[in-house]
């Protein structure tokens, strides 16, 4: 005789909390590790940043509690210590400007992570299922390609350091690519649950590989030139990169074929070869990624590289490096700032996180039971995956620089606000992928039997 017996999950939230309290100490212990390397003393900002990244992550966490209860016990440990991290570093880079607490990058760092899980919060409020995004397929669409085209905008529009990715009104400044990534990610997860099997179809065998039909090349040829456009127009490398490489990996879940590999490579090659001929502004990262001890041009990657030589190993230590030398060191510069005083040990820690990250996102991907679900985590973790690659490959000179920041640790409330609102998606998703199945009786079949109807618990 068999027994089957149900099992309930556990939630994990005492996990979570027990693995949030242990991020926030790891953070405290190294802004006091700032404070007596620099100064002897411990910092002056340690109540304020210490408390308020306190106050803010134990809310957020109870709004899991009771909104999510299921969700991903490790997302949010993680974004905090990362988060956490990054302030600790812009502190440091204040410290060695001289900027005071009061006028400092840090505080306003730490209001914009204040305000970035706010918002997260009010998506895990009004977004009950996930699954309602895909109302808003077309919709997202329309307003992830509005967002785009908004810096080209004669008023609103402004160029920083050459790219032209930022709006602005009055003093505030915003830069809307940050959330297309995660408007268009909503897009291509519902136009290819719809059209999967369209693309999915037999087309001609050539060199191994089967091609899809002429009519289905489509869409990989709209976003080709989509993400042409923006580098074109808004001299933005990393967003285009990142949106063409958001939608072929999308493209290859969705399809399960090679051939989309393939031809978005060949596509991509086309397209960065192109952009090399025509803008002088690709050949200048070219011949800096070649060369970037050269005489006559930016010595931007060469100091990140001395950098993090200099901190070798087990790095030089909080505070006691000099990454201020390098510029925008708290922005696109922060990974070699963090190699200086960490060394390779300390860098590669931080990426081990990003990589946890991402492997969460995955699994919540491969656990969620509806396609549209499963598109669109894995398109999440994708653009944190590609990112994190853009960014450390542009500073270690794997690849030429983009101009893009690493999430949660470079300064910028506009990667904040973006990179919290997708961990909370991600924990949406993972709270539907995780929340258990239960047999509910619903009455004897004609035969006499017993019928149990599957519900998601709720």
């Amino acid at each position: 005789m068999t027994t089957v017996s149900s099992f309930m999950p556990r939630t994990r939230r005492n996990v979570e909390l027990a693995l949030l309290l242990l991020a926030v100490a790891i953070v405290v212990l190294a802004y006091v590790n700032v404070g007596l390397s620099v100064s002897g003393a411990f910092p002056p900002g340690l109540l304020t940043h210490g408390a308020g990244l306190l106050v803010i992550t134990l809310a957020f966490h109870l709004l899991l509690r009771w909104k999510a209860s299921y969700a991903d016990p490790l997302l949010l440990p993680i974004v905090t210590l990362l988060n956490g991290l990054g302030l600790v570093m812009i502190h440091r880079l204040d410290i060695a400007h001289g900027r005071s607490t009061s006028e400092g990058l840090a505080l306003r760092q730490l209001i914009w992570s204040a305000l970035a899980v706010v918002i997260a919060a009010l998506v895990l409020w009004f977004l009950r299922d996930h699954r309602a995004l895909r109302r808003f397929t077309f919709t997202a669409a329309v307003v992830g390609f509005g967002l785009l085209i908004l810096p080209l905008l004669p008023v609103i529009g402004r160029t920083v350091n050459g790219s032209r990715i930022w709006i602005g009104v009055g003093p505030f400044t915003f830069q809307p690519g940050e959330v297309a990534k995660i408007v268009l990610a909503i897009f291509f997860a519902g136009y290819l649950v719809q059209t999967r099997d369209a693309l999915s179809l037999a087309g001609r065998k050539v060199l191994g590989f089967t091609f899809p039909r002429g009519r289905d090349l489509g869409p990989i040829v709209v976003a080709w030139v989509l993400s042409l456009l923006v580098l074109v127009f808004e001299k933005d490398l990393g967003s285009s990169l990142l949106l063409f490489g958001l939608f072929v990996a999308m493209l290859y879940v969705a399809t399960e074929r090679v051939s989309w590999i393939a031809i978005g490579m060949v596509l991509f090659c086309g397209g960065a070869y192109l952009a090399f001929l025509l803008f002088s502004h690709v050949q200048e990262r070219v011949h800096l990624w070649l060369d970037p001890f050269a005489p006559g041009q930016s010595d931007q990657v060469a100091k990140g590289l001395m950098g993090m030589a200099a901190g070798g190993l087990l790095g030089t230590g909080l505070g006691r490096g000099r990454p201020d030398l390098t510029y925008f060191a708290e922005s696109d510069f922060i990974v070699p700032s963090f190699g200086e005083e960490l060394g390779l040990i300390g860098l590669f820690a931080l990426l081990m996180l990003y990589v946890l990250l991402v492997e969460r996102g995955l699994r919540t991907a491969l656990g969620v039971r509806d396609g549209f679900g499963k598109l669109l985590a894995g398109g999440l973790a994708f653009s944190v995956a590609l990112q994190c690659f853009v960014v450390v490959g542009g500073v270690t000179r794997v690849i030429p620089l983009t101009g893009l920041t690493m999430p949660f640790l470079s300064y910028g409330g506009s990667s904040l606000l973006a990179n919290w609102s997708l961990v909370a998606l991600l924990l949406r998703i993972s709270d539907q992928a995780r929340r258990p199945i239960a047999e509910i009786p619903v009455g004897p079949s004609a035969a006499g039997e017993a019928r149990t109807e599957v519900v998601a618990v709720r």
